[in-house]
């Protein structure tokens, strides 16, 4: 049976312990007893916090832990939870990545403890930064919650930062994304350390998804636009209003008063990105909004955002979000709701007009 120790941080979100705290604990246990069979427990589960004190999330929430992280037999894998700074703090400071190591200091040497006696360690979201801060990714790819990957990336420019992924696995060390990916990132150690059958039976008795893949389809492409470039500025404001017209680099050039290859040169200094990929991120930026409004056919988002070849957009759709425009429309889109008039088909659920576009 792995011994697997979950920490317990200040700061952050509570569920990111408690979901992997949940997934381990159930693992050979809950379905089996949904189905009359004996307990199989594959995981042993402590929980733990620096100087074993309660663990303060949030003005709401304090987590207890069973013992110090000092005082802790040798874990064969470490679950680092998101960490560092309170909702409430975010909304006066923003996040501020030296106040987060601040507050759970203590914990990076014994990352560093446990790794180097053979530790499987894991994080998710901004605990992240913590196993980064141990030197524990240094060379490795790695994710995070897509919204701090710039952050990371001035911090711990030795690191293989590959936000798009909900998960990554480099052998000793997992990361995972945004908060629900708690659990994709622990289905993802059961089946790594058990079997797909015993984290797919797991997941069926918790009633969650295994494990997703892509993290991407909850971003809005972030576009940077903090930069001192004001012609770059410039042509930025004209794609954001002109997104639908068909994009001619040498045309946006001219109208900042640059040759193509400089302007393509500064673009990319001070966005990161080509003129044509940021036009395209605008465009499918878009296209998922109008996706979760369930207004349109994919189709017609095609279109309205400049697209007439449909497979092209598709593909591109599918190659942004990791997932094909029927598939995010299906997860993100509004909820059809069965209301008085509503035609009902067969088997009681109601036909809405949603359910014909696909």
């Amino acid at each position: 049976m792995l011994h697997v120790a979950v920490l317990f941080l200040d700061g952050g979100c509570a569920s990111t312990a408690l979901l992997p705290m949940e997934v381990f604990r159930s693992a050979g246990v809950l379905w089996n007893l949904l189905n009359n069979q004996a307990p199989d427990a594959r995981f042993r589960v402590t929980t733990a916090s620096a100087g074993g004190e309660p663990a303060v999330t949030d003005r709401l929430v304090s987590l207890t832990p069973a013992c110090a992280l000092e005082t802790l037999e040798r874990p064969d894998i470490v679950f680092v939870p998101a960490g560092g700074l309170p909702l409430e703090t975010l909304m006066r400071t923003g996040y501020v990545i030296d106040s987060v190591m601040e507050r759970n200091a203590r914990v990076i040497p014994w990352l560093r403890r446990w790794a180097a006696q053979g530790s499987k360690i894991a994080g998710v979201c901004s605990g992240v930064a913590l196993l980064a801060e141990a030197g524990l990714l240094e060379g490795k790819r790695a994710t995070t919650h897509w919204a701090l990957a710039d952050i990371y990336r001035q911090r711990f420019p030795n690191v293989d930062w590959q936000p798009e992924y909900l998960i990554t696995d480099a052998g000793d060390v997992f990361c995972g994304g945004g908060i629900n990916s708690a659990a994709d990132l622990s289905l993802y150690l059961v089946e790594r350390f058990g079997s797909r059958d015993l984290a797919l039976e797991c997941a069926k008795a918790l009633l969650i998804e295994m494990p997703r893949t892509w993290q991407v389809a909850f971003a809005d492409l972030a576009l940077r636009t903090s930069h001192n470039d004001e012609s770059i500025r410039l042509a930025q404001d004209w794609l954001h209003r002109h997104y639908q017209r068909p994009v001619s680099v040498d045309a946006v050039a001219a109208r900042v008063g640059m040759s193509p290859r400089n302007f393509v040169r500064r673009f990319k200094d001070a966005t990161g990105q080509t003129p044509l990929s940021y036009i395209h991120c605008i465009r499918v930026a878009l296209a998922k909004r109008l996706l979760e409004d369930g207004g349109q056919t994919v189709q017609e988002v095609g279109q309205t955002v400049g697209y007439e070849d449909q497979a092209f957009f598709r593909g591109l759709f599918k190659r942004h979000t990791g997932i094909c425009p029927t598939e995010y429309r299906t997860r993100f889109g509004t909820l059809p709701i069965a209301r008085p008039g509503d035609r009902t088909v067969s088997g009681g659920g109601a036909l809405k007009p949603a359910d014909a576009r696909r």
